[in-house]
């Protein structure tokens, strides 16, 4: 608008200027005045100037946009999402399906419906686990393989440094293979002893340290969730000691575990038995009978040693029965094993127990796999102090590939040898069994 103005004003000026021709002949006078005319003109101008900055406002500065604020949610891929936040919180789902199939083979005279092909789903569990600021961790899983809900984990811990206290439902501390996950077993089941004790998770109240080498594990327990009533008064105690020190690139571990446990008042008795070696078969070779008693002790120890494609591991268990009027049985079991890679791959382990592989060159990205062969000795004894339950010795190898980290397929066979067995053969109390078994298997 200034600019409009001011050349107005010069047009005007420019239009009231005499004409050339009459410029040439102008006077003295003339000349004067056209002079004060211009200069009177130019302070008009300058006049009008600083009126219009007077009145314009000044110039409105544009914002310059905030940058976006970034996001503070990270979402990973582990088998399954993983959504965490920088604040602590973090959420991923989790589960498995196990694919069981098996022959059993006993001989002829043995008539029993579980023998021969049977198959099953051994596991198919579906659960959430993850992190709440402060330091708190949070599991639950439950298991519709049977086709009920039958809750395995439900737990909430507090983990500080190397303290760590957990409530809940949870595993309770009996052992190198029972802690370790049935993902990442060297056969199809545990060593015959886990099973035949009743190895299994509890309701309790747990404490943990770890620090450098050295695992210190111990809590107070109740029973399982499934067997929790108003009547059932049972309580139990764990502990487990673990040194685990890396050599080079040698893993040692060694352990101990102790184990005592009131039955209640409302468990009227108690059996040990065990089946040929795979879940699909019902049938058991050795068992107990009913024993009336009070409560059951039990200590076990643990070792192994994980070098690069090789592995080995061994286990030894004793289980007491305080029996109610009776001797008091204590009986045993045990496992050795040992393991190779045929692959350029490892058994991963960490916090005292064996963990999921992670294959080095998976199927679809130019390799095939991680492949892996085991062989195992294990024994289990269920005779003492007036009780015959039978012996089972098992001579057992296995074959493992993972395509990838969360796809497994294994090839399970044993023979075993039976002692005072409660199924016999016409007189015949002593035989072998055959027990062939695979496996599908996905975890996330």
């Amino acid at each position: 608008m200034r600019h409009a103005l001011v050349a107005a004003l010069l047009a005007t000026s420019m239009f009231s200027l005499p004409t050339t021709a009459h410029a040439q002949a102008m006077s003295a006078e003339e000349a004067t005045a056209l002079r004060a005319e211009l200069t009177a003109l130019r302070a008009k101008v300058e006049t009008l100037e600083a009126r219009l900055d007077q009145a314009s406002p000044p110039p409105v500065p544009v914002p310059t946009p905030a940058p976006a604020p970034s996001s503070t949610t990270e979402v990973k891929w582990k088998g399954a999402p993983v959504i965490s936040t920088e604040s602590g919180w973090s959420f991923k789902p989790r589960g498995r399906i196990l694919i069981d199939a098996g022959y059993v083979g006993a001989p002829s005279a043995v008539s029993n419906p579980a023998l021969g092909f049977t198959n099953e789903l051994r596991r198919a569990r579906l659960g959430v686990e993850g992190t709440i600021p402060g330091g708190f961790e949070y599991k639950l899983e439950a298991d519709f393989a049977s086709g009920d809900v039958e809750v395995t984990d439900a737990l909430l811990a507090y983990e500080h440094g190397p303290l760590k206290l957990t409530v809940g439902q949870h595993n309770n501390f009996q052992g190198l293979e029972e802690l370790s996950s049935s993902n990442d077993t060297s056969f199809i089941e545990r060593a015959a002893f886990t099973d035949a004790f009743g190895f299994t998770r509890r309701v309790g109240v747990s404490v943990e340290y770890a620090k450098d080498a050295l695992l210190l594990q111990g809590g107070v327990f109740t029973d399982n969730f499934e067997a929790l009533d108003s009547g059932n008064d049972g309580i139990s105690t764990d502990g487990r000691i673990v040194f685990a020190p890396k050599l080079g690139k040698t893993q040692l571990h060694l352990g101990a575990s102790a184990h005592w446990r009131r039955i209640g008042d409302s468990v009227e008795s108690i059996r040990y038995r065990q089946r040929p070696l795979i879940h699909n078969a019902d049938v058991r070779f050795i068992s107990t009978p009913e024993m009336d008693a009070d409560s059951e002790s039990g200590f076990g120890l643990e070792a192994a040693v994980v070098r690069g494609r090789w592995h080995a591991a061994a286990e030894t268990y004793w289980q007491k029965v305080t029996r109610i009027g009776f001797a008091d049985p204590e009986f045993f079991g045990g496992a050795v094993e040992a393991g190779l890679y045929l692959t350029d791959d490892t058994r991963s382990y960490r916090g005292g127990m064996f963990r999921g592989i992670k294959v080095k060159k998976p199927v679809g990205s130019g390799g095939i796999g991680a492949w892996q062969v085991n062989l195992r000795y294990d024994h289990l004894d269920l005779n003492d102090d007036g009780i015959v339950g039978g012996k089972q010795d098992g001579y057992m190898a296995s074959l493992i590939w993972n395509p990838i980290d969360y796809v497994r397929f294994m090839v399970n066979y044993a023979r075993l040898q039976y002692r005072d067995a409660v199924i016999p053969v016409g007189a015949d109390r002593s035989y072998g069994v055959d027990s062939f078994g695979v496996r599908a298997q996905l975890v996330f």
